[in-house]
């Protein structure tokens, strides 16, 4: 009877055993991949295919399940030294927009693409900016960036990636250049300021000259503009008043003694 029982606890510990294995097994074949990634599977090193998303069976020790984010990935670039094209120092830095879109190339083509892709939009970006002048990199900032963008979706294709945008975020000058181009800044505002007031002269002068005709045509006007510096000048309270005399009437009282002199 003791061996009988010794037979059946034996027994029992085989039968738990196989279930604990069984559910160690099954625990390992299943795998549950979210909506915003994809898994894929190799079978003895060699690729079987995309999995996902939901529920994921695999054979335990013989298929290996690589996880792959499907969301766009925003990848900070550091600033990077620049010497531009017309010999200025800078500092760049800028941000990339990816997201991959085949799963499989992003794990067979390239070992890290995340990495990969840093380094290729840092190399990049000292390319293009260095043979961009300063004035370009300052104004047209978004001819730049299309440009990066482009370069970088076309070395990232084969790695299964798709480069939605490259930003330029920041340009760091040498605090000589940022004097130089305030003071540029200044001479151009100064230049304009000239020419503002050029224009203003030479728009009075016209004024005043046509003015000028129509008072000459019409003697009688430029009484009429005695009278009225008269009006503006008691206006003010002043307690002396200057009569301006008109030309004419020196004129005709200067040719008046000229001729008194001559008959004498």
């Amino acid at each position: 009877m003791m061996g009988s029982i010794i037979d059946a606890i034996f027994s029992m510990g085989s039968y738990v055993g196989t279930i604990v294995i069984l559910v160690v097994l099954l625990a390992s074949a299943v795998r549950i991949v979210p909506e915003y990634q994809r898994g894929v599977v190799f079978r003895l090193g060699r690729f079987v295919g995309v999995k996902g998303p939901g529920l994921v069976l695999i054979v335990p020790f013989v298929d290996k399940l690589y996880r792959v984010d499907l969301r766009v990935v925003t990848l900070d670039v550091p600033y990077q030294e620049v010497i531009t094209k017309d010999n200025v120092p800078v500092k760049v830095n800028a941000v990339v927009y990816f997201r991959v879109l085949d799963p499989a190339k992003s794990i067979i083509e390239v070992e890290n693409h995340i990495v990969a892709t840093s380094q290729l939009s840092q190399t990049t970006l000292r390319s293009v900016v260095g043979r961009s002048e300063l004035d370009e990199v300052l104004s047209a900032r978004d001819k730049i960036n299309v440009e990066l963008q482009h370069i970088i979706d076309e070395r990232t294709d084969p790695w299964g990636i798709k480069v939605s945008a490259v930003e330029v975020k920041e340009l760091e000058l040498p605090e000589g250049m940022k004097r130089a181009m305030a003071r540029q800044a200044e001479a151009e505002r100064e230049r304009r300021a000239k020419i503002i007031a050029a224009e203003g002269e030479l728009q009075a002068a016209e004024k005043l000259t046509e003015a000028a005709k129509w008072m000459e045509a019409s003697p009688i006007t430029i009484q009429l503009r005695y009278l009225q510096t008269l009006r503006e000048i008691a206006s003010e309270n002043n307690s002396t008043t200057i009569f301006p005399v008109p030309i004419d009437l020196l004129g005709a009282i200067v040719d008046r003694k000229k001729g008194e002199k001559e008959e004498i």
